[in-house]
């Protein structure tokens, strides 16, 4: 096995996410910080450091500060119920960059770390640097145009025939030949390799993980990607190729090179990956680049509810009933506005217009507003959408607020209405969702799925 050179491990503290203690190391003292997002399960402390991925982390930490974390579920990190959804994992990244004082780094997201890197990145510009993107996918499934993967019911098969095999000699061999087919000759290689992934992640999680996978979706993050970006992609790694490609091709300004091998593992020749890294890296710090926030757009959801039959309800009650209950919705929305992290932006008569860094917090405010002022005789109709907005004077606005605002003009009472974006965006929180069909959205091109969220699914 090459790279056999033992290195010692950094030291492992936790960081506090919600309720579960995220494990995370630095190493370096670079002039810069880099958060290192993995793929799969595998976990960046103890057996890592005893192989391959020992020269790969020493290497980057020679020109910054690493910073390395397991995400939870896996490694070192707290053991939960299933593997959560992105946005909960870019909450992870954020709790582990305050706990180490980095409040602006790049984030390196390799395989399916790599979607969550994108989205970061979109959402969080003032915290990201720069992104470096390898070997990575913007989704799971195929459509008609995104020809790669599996459509939901070969996923769905495919889950269901390797389940009983995660964990197995058989299904780690198989593994090791899908990410590392150079390696697969080497008997200490697959030693090595097989004591990685069976300490770094339980059976159940593994296929937790591919479950929450084949929902992910963040092809239309990519254009709000508006800090400097590097795509990687060894050329022999011909299901991952095209997919870095149509990344590279949708990301504002981003650099794409190819480096030749067949293999998709980071920690397969890894001066390789490394050797591009650097001089982007550096680049950006050594022209003084590092810590400006060019961009006044954001990645965000933008909520939009109004209370049905406001007019015949004003008639019912007079002016003065009418208003201490207005009084009292406004209480409620606000007080779930803070509850969820949700930011408001304006409020015209019974309406609310809000946003969220986050789609599944967004849904969980809406549903959680319209069952609270439910309790008091109201019913709201709420609509989200998902999109880059622009900033300005710290309120959000361009074409993605007016699409919130036509979806949330399509929702009957009671109804909590998203776009296909939000959808696509909350693989893995568990809400459910129920088609609406195609609208045409008053003055917004083209044609707009829609789908209705499930009122038991909501909350969770």
């Amino acid at each position: 096995m090459a790279d056999t050179t033992f290195v010692e491990a950094p030291e492992v503290r936790f960081a506090k996410s919600g309720d579960v203690n995220i494990a995370y190391s630095m190493v370096g003292d670079g002039p810069f910080d880099l958060v290192f997002v993995g793929g799969w399960v595998l976990s960046c402390h103890e057996v890592a450091w005893e192989g391959p991925p020992a020269a790969f982390f020493s290497r980057l930490s020679s020109f910054c500060r690493l910073i390395l974390f397991d995400k939870r579920g896996t490694g070192l990190s707290d053991r939960t119920t299933g593997i959560p959804d992105l946005e909960t994992r870019m909450d992870d990244i954020r709790a582990v960059m305050d706990a180490v004082g980095s409040k602006r780094a790049a984030i390196m997201g390799v395989s399916e770390g790599g979607p969550m890197t994108a989205l970061f990145a979109a959402t969080y510009p003032e915290r990201t640097a720069a992104a470096v993107l390898y070997g990575t996918m913007a989704s799971y499934f195929r459509s008609h145009d995104y020809p790669w993967g599996m459509t939901a019911e070969e996923w769905d098969e495919e889950i269901r025939k390797t389940a009983p095999k995660v964990g197995t000699p058989e299904w780690l061999d198989e593994r090791q030949e899908t990410f590392a087919p150079s390696t697969t000759e080497d008997p200490a290689a697959t030693r090595w390799w097989r004591r990685w992934v069976l300490t770094s992640s339980s059976p159940a999680a593994v296929i937790a993980l591919r479950r929450m996978n084949s929902e992910i979706d963040v092809r239309h993050a990519l254009p709000a990607i508006r800090i400097p970006t590097l795509v990687l992609c060894r050329t022999g790694d011909e299901w991952y190729l095209p997919q870095t490609r149509y990344m590279a091709e949708r990301i504002p300004g981003a650099e794409l090179v190819e480096i030749p091998g067949d293999d998709h593992g980071w920690w397969v020749n890894p001066e390789q990956i490394a050797n591009a890294v650097e001089p982007f890296l550096r680049g950006i710090w050594d022209r003084g680049e590092w810590d400006v926030v060019e961009s006044e757009r954001v990645l965000a959801t933008v909520l939009f509810t109004d209370i049905a039959g406001s007019t015949a309800k004003l008639a019912e009650l007079g002016d003065r009933l009418w208003r201490e209950l207005l009084q009292q919705h406004h209480a409620l929305v606000r007080r779930q506005l803070v509850r969820f992290s949700g930011r408001e932006i304006d409020t015209a008569g019974d309406g609310f217009f809000a946003s969220f860094d986050g789609p599944a917090r967004a849904i969980r405010c809406a549903s959680a507003i319209r069952d609270a002022v439910r309790d008091v005789g109201l019913e709201i109709r709420a609509g989200l959408h998902t999109g880059e907005c622009e900033v300005v004077d710290g309120k959000v606005g361009g074409i993605a607020v007016h699409i919130g605002a036509r979806v949330a003009a399509e929702a009957t009472p009671g109804e909590v209405l998203v776009s296909s974006t939000v959808k696509d965006l909350v693989a893995g929180s568990g809400i459910q969702f129920r088609e609406r069909g195609v609208a045409e959205l008053k003055g917004i091109p083209g044609e707009w799925r829609l789908y209705s969220v499930e009122r038991d699914a909501a909350i969770g």
